[in-house]
């Protein structure tokens, strides 16, 4: 059965067709890569997958499933503490207060913030943000996760850390779709690859063959 389906969804930004009548489903346990060109639509599904845009015309249906985006620049309240924003985001993700707070010592030590996790988040750098968000969306359990991007956060050492939680979450049966530009990783972690052009599908199948 589906954990996630997509339908004929259409989306305008202005006069401009961003996606063009997109279709698909996901199982539960399935990694499914979204590729294309720069321009093509691929952030703009993941964001209506989430719920951050609605379609124009057709429907998403994640049947109640809690679905994260891990995503640079989402989601936070920039006069908020990095704490704060923990409690926040894991309450929109569908966690449990006690949920989060169980898990919040665990996500501020993989985020490496330290102290500056009392601080307010308009006071980080680039890379810290992009650290606490790896790391909340990372840590937090969710039904399905949307991964844009977000593969080459922080410093070398980080981005290898990374790497390596990613590797596990995408072998624990979680439900993944992912954005990235890293055909090597592509291969190794996705069970299908859906290709999309200027909006439109093009094509939807094995990894190796699309």
């Amino acid at each position: 059965m589906a954990i996630l389906e997509v339908e004929h969804i259409k989306k305008k930004f202005g006069k401009t067709d961003v996606l063009k009548d997109i279709s698909f489903s996901l199982e539960q346990g399935e990694v499914l890569s979204i590729i294309g060109s720069s321009g093509s639509g691929k952030t703009t599904l993941l964001r209506s997958i989430a719920g951050i845009f609605r379609p124009d015309e057709g429907w998403i249906d994640t049947k109640g499933n809690r679905v994260s985006l891990m995503a640079i620049g989402i989601g936070f309240n920039p006069n908020n503490t990095g704490r704060e924003n923990i409690l926040k985001s894991g309450m929109l993700l569908g966690c449990s207060l006690d949920y989060v707070k169980e898990h919040m010592e665990e996500i501020i030590e993989f985020s490496e913030l330290g102290d500056f996790i009392e601080r307010p988040v308009r006071t980080y750098s680039s890379g810290m943000y992009s650290k606490l968000s790896f790391a909340v969306t990372a840590i937090l359990d969710t039904d399905i996760m949307l991964v844009d991007e977000v593969l080459s956060v922080g410093d070398e050492h980080f981005r290898k850390k990374s790497y390596k939680k990613m590797e596990e979450l995408m072998l624990s049966n979680r439900t993944v779709l992912i954005v990235s530009h890293a055909t090597d990783t592509l291969k190794k972690f996705c069970d299908d690859v859906l290709w999309i052009n200027d909006g439109k599908f093009m094509k939807l199948g094995q990894t190796e063959e699309v």
